[in-house]
């Protein structure tokens, strides 16, 4: 009997000022939009991508699809997308 085993896409990834590069498996089972401070502080944005999204340069299969701790975004932050928003953790 031959088994066929399933190869994964190689997604690429990057630090911010290049000086680290890495390749991962596109195996990723949730991504999601962190708003919450210390989210926003690490990232210097609105949000953070979770999920080992965030510092991709390909393409996951698997996009962001939810807000959490959007009780906590920045005021001036307005969400256009119309992805399910939480005020804290997915229920």
């Amino acid at each position: 009997m031959v088994t066929l085993a399933f190869l994964a896409p190689v997604l690429h990834g990057t630090c911010a000022n290049g000086a680290t590069e890495y390749e991962v498996e596109d195996t990723f089972s949730y991504a999601m939009n962190c708003h919450r401070s210390k989210c926003r502080a690490a990232t210097d944005s609105s949000h953070k991508p979770m999920g080992g999204i965030g510092s991709l340069v390909d393409a996951p299969s698997k996009m962001p699809d939810h807000h959490i701790f959007v009780g906590s975004k920045a005021p001036w932050e307005e969400i256009s997308e119309e992805l399910p928003q939480f005020v804290r953790y997915a229920n």
